[in-house]
Formats: C-alpha cells, structure tokens, sequence
C-alpha cells in the first residue's frame, strides 16, 4: 500500500525578498520546513518537497573568462542533479539565502532518507510560468512589491511602461508551461516506486532565452493579443543594485538536464515559449487591464 503522501511547497521564493528579507526567507525555506520533515520520517508518511533550480548557484563555466571556449560546453553549464556542484556567492550578497537554505533542506531530506529510511521525491522548478503565476502590483498585491520576471514584464506591458532589465538582461533562463510541470508532478505522486529518493529537475531546455530575448518575446506577443502597439522604447536598462538593492547576485545561466526525470518517470516537456506566452498574456490581459487602468486613475487622482 502507498504511503501517505505530504506534498511541501511552503516557502518565501521571491529574489527582492531574498535580498530585503533574509532572514525571513532563511526561516521559511529551512526552519520551518524542519517540522514537516521531521513528521514525515517519524510517521511514516511519504515526503514530495519542492525546492529550486537555485540550489545549482553558478555554474562552472561562469568561472571561467567570458571569451573561453570551454563555456561553450555543456559540461560547463547544464545543471544535473546527482553531478552539479551547488557553488554560491560570498556571505555578504544576501541573495543567496534562499538558495542557501533550500539546498540544507534538501540535505536534511537526502540525510532521513539514509539514515531512517524518509521516503522522498525533491522536485526542482526551472522557471515555471503560466496564467495566475505571481501577483500584479497594486491590483492583487501590494503596490511596493516586485514579482518574478514573467509578472514583472507583464506589469509593464499592462500599464504600458518600458520593461526593466536589470544588468542588461544578459543572464539566460529556461522556461516550463505550467501545465507541462503539473503533469510531471502528476507523475511523480502516482510512481512512488520510481520517484522515491529522486531529485527531479523539472523544465524545459528547449526554451532558453536571455532575459533580454524574454522581454522582446513578450513586447511582441503582448502587441498581437492586446491589439496595442508597442512603445518607442520598450526597454530600459537598471543595475541590480537599483531594482533589487545592495547584496544582489545572479547566476549566468540554468539549463536542466533531463536525464533522470525522462529515464524514471518517462516525463518531456511540450509547449514551446512562444505558445505559453501567448496563453500567458492573453491571461494577463483579460483579467488584468481593466483593473490596472482604474488603479492607475486612481492613483493619478489622489496625486
């Protein structure tokens, strides 16, 4: 008979918090997820625990000078999760506190597992995006608060102001359909016998683009579900200490292998990035305009 399972994605995963707010993104990804892991081991209860692609860090190729041949090198640069080194930025860029924390709770896991036989599956998200991912500012959140990167863009396009690349937007990312992951998940929950005491990657190396290349995809979509033309200059350039504030990293690139979750579950992700982008912003633009205009009026009116 399978265990009983408990499914864990509590946790502060937004990069301005990690900045802004480490401690509380330290105390949410590993001392309160202790609790939920310790009760898993001690009742038997089988244990499917969320982390992040941010576990990785930087690569090996980041290291290396910008013009090196090696960086080309899939050895370099794809993440694999029983091979990849976790390498982080020093202490005092506090961005790394949640990749820091996330990658103890997943030792913590792997440890019960070894030692008192906590039945696991670690799932780490590369970029999962899709309607109804993050909030707006000021309509379903707070006004002062920054979403990740598909939120943020959106927001822009929305109130139809340039998109913000911090640093230039150089870094690359890959990007996984919702729908796709949940299926991977679906996976998981219903193979135990395959899942059990795997780390999966799950996400979609077929849709890697710099953040740059992401939010001209996104202006141009934008224009054809909207019907609005896009700004003269869509862009804008701001520095991370800017956006995020002081104590801000980043990691060059984030591609998955996916060996182990294609060799155990049978799982390959299916929509390309300009498909759920068009899914995606048709969303946003549905449910989100009319609401942002008014905001915005009536921001204007009590200015």
């Amino acid at each position: 008979m399978d265990l009983i399972k408990t499914i864990n994605l509590a946790a502060i995963c937004t990069p301005a918090d990690y900045n802004t707010r480490p401690l509380d993104t330290i105390y949410s990804n590993f001392i309160d997820a202790l609790p939920v892991v310790k009760y898993c081991s001690e009742n038997n209860k089988r244990l499917i625990h969320f982390s992040t692609c941010e576990v990785y860090g930087k690569t090996i190729g980041s290291f290396l000078p910008k013009d090196h041949p090696l960086r080309k090198e899939p050895e370099f640069y794809v993440l694999k999760e029983d091979e990849s080194p976790c390498i982080f930025g020093p202490i005092v860029k506090q961005r790394w506190s949640y990749a820091c924390a996330k990658q103890l709770i997943e030792r913590l896991i792997f440890a019960e597992g070894a030692e008192n036989g906590l039945e696991f599956t670690i799932v780490r998200p590369f970029n999962w995006i899709g309607p109804r991912m993050d909030f707006i500012p000021g309509v379903d959140g707070p006004s002062e608060g920054v979403p990740r990167v598909l939120a943020c863009f959106s927001n822009n396009l929305l109130r139809r102001e340039p998109l913000k690349l911090v640093d230039g937007g150089q870094s690359q990312r890959t990007f996984v359909y919702i729908k796709d992951a949940i299926e991977a998940v679906v996976l998981m929950i219903e193979n135990p016998a395959r899942a059990n005491g795997h780390i999966f990657n799950v996400g979609n190396p077929n849709n890697e683009v710099t953040v740059r290349e992401l939010a001209q995809m996104m202006t141009e979509v934008y224009a054809n579900v909207s019907g609005e033309a896009p700004l003269v200059e869509p862009m804008i350039d701001v520095s991370s200490s800017q956006f995020y504030g002081e104590g801000y990293d980043d990691s060059d690139k984030r591609i998955p292998d996916m060996t182990i979750i294609n060799k155990q579950l049978g799982w390959n992700p299916k929509t390309p990035l300009k498909d759920l982008l068009e899914t995606t912003l048709t969303y946003q633009h549905k449910t989100y305009k009319e609401a942002v205009k008014r905001q915005m009026s009536q921001a204007s009116a009590s200015s």
